[in-house]
């Protein structure tokens, strides 16, 4: 029998596999539990075909623990994306109902047709670094809000409030200076009391979960925290979400799935481009971030800004332009990484970090257009402003 592809529909408890030859033929069906009893029947039916090729759904979100398993058992995966497997359905007969069993038919029928889908492999660093991102992002968010409740309590209790940036510390020693005597502000200082508490724990916290990611970054090699407005949080983000960078073909490719690119919208003679509310949003968030210290600080970001404002762009656009230009930096930086780490440390380090925000030619303006296909080759121009 020739090559086979088992497309399998996952869910916490239970799994629905749909085996299919190169004719789209159904060779077997069926649903297991992903307890080790259900798993080990499900491998060994899987096993009965020599040359076969497990096809999963969304093995970076619910899929990914069966296909961890799957992947140390010695088993070839490939990572079926939900969207392709719904378009393998809408196009099908049946009406494009949605059941395990048609879910699993259409995620083997994807994986047999489409190319260049990734392979699975066994969890590394990068899954550690995005595990350490996210709980870095709760103890933000947490501390967002301590502080958003702490700062409505203090107005009450001082006159004028307390300032914006606020610390633990800081927070202290105002509420030190305030002894209501009625019920309801000694129970407002209490409460106070309490989150200043809270907030103090949390900043610990923050602290040593920004000191793990700096220890692991520096394990992996990666210079990205030598970029400006790329923090601890933020150059694991990347590398935890990014992956491997050689999987985007060109900084194009990299730019539209970060959503950094524009979308063209031009209809007959008018030639236009809106904002993508597409790709990954956390790493656009990333690079909103960077921007945003670029703007604060004397960089080559910030000259490149004001040059998008003074050619008549909005303070918006501009933003957007500047962002699009970051992108092309931090694709740069992380192809330089990754081929030092090929070539070991007498290889050659790729981009130079002097590399303008501006891309390879400062006038270019290709942050205003989606790049769909391969960049083209420039001479470099560097710049004395490092990022």
């Amino acid at each position: 029998m020739g090559r086979v592809i088992i497309g399998m529909d996952p869910h916490k408890r239970s799994a629905t596999i749909e085996v299919i030859d190169d004719g789209e033929n159904m060779l077997a069906q069926g649903r297991f539990g992903t307890d080790t009893a259900g798993y080990q029947a499900m491998l060994k039916a899987g096993r009965k075909y020599r040359h076969r090729t497990w096809a999963v759904e969304g093995c970076n979100g619910i899929g990914h623990h069966i296909a961890q398993r799957l992947v140390a058992d010695g088993e070839t995966v490939l990572d079926v994306p939900a969207k392709l497997s719904a378009r393998a359905r809408v196009f099908a007969t049946g009406q494009g109902r949605k059941t395990d069993p048609v879910d699993a038919h259409s995620v083997a029928v994807a994986a047999l047709r489409t190319k260049g889908l990734r392979q699975v492999v066994v969890d590394d660093a990068t899954v550690a670094l995005r595990l350490l991102a996210d709980r870095r992002d709760e103890l933000g968010r947490a501390r967002t809000d301590t502080v958003n409740r702490l700062h409505l309590l203090l107005l009450e209790l001082v006159a004028g409030g307390a300032k914006k940036d606020l610390s633990a510390l800081q927070a202290r020693a105002l509420l030190n200076t305030v002894r209501p005597r009625d019920i309801v502000g000694r129970t407002r200082r209490q409460l106070a009391a309490e989150l200043i508490t809270e907030l103090a724990v949390i900043d610990k916290k923050i602290k040593t979960a920004d000191a793990r990611l700096t220890a692991l970054i520096a394990a992996t090699g990666s210079r990205l925290q030598e970029l400006t407005g790329i923090g601890p949080s933020g150059a694991a983000r990347l590398i935890g979400d990014v992956g491997d960078i050689a999987r985007f073909a060109s900084r194009g490719h990299f730019a539209s799935w970060n959503g950094t690119a524009p979308l063209d919208a031009s209809s007959g003679d008018q030639e236009r481009h809106r904002l993508s509310r597409a790709g990954n949003r956390r790493i656009n968030r990333a690079l909103h971030i960077m921007a945003v210290v670029q703007l604060r600080h004397d960089t080559e970001g910030r000259a490149y800004y004001r040059r998008r404002v003074a050619a008549g762009k909005t303070p918006m656009e501009a933003m957007r332009a500047l962002k699009r230009r970051l992108s092309d930096v931090v694709y740069r930086q992380m192809a330089a990484d990754a081929k030092a780490a090929r070539t070991g440390p007498g290889g050659q380090s790729g981009a130079a970090l002097q590399s303008s925000a501006a891309g390879p030619i400062p006038m270019a303006s290709s942050s205003d257009q989606s790049l769909p296909g391969p960049a083209d080759t420039h001479p470099r121009t560097l710049l004395l402003a490092r990022y």
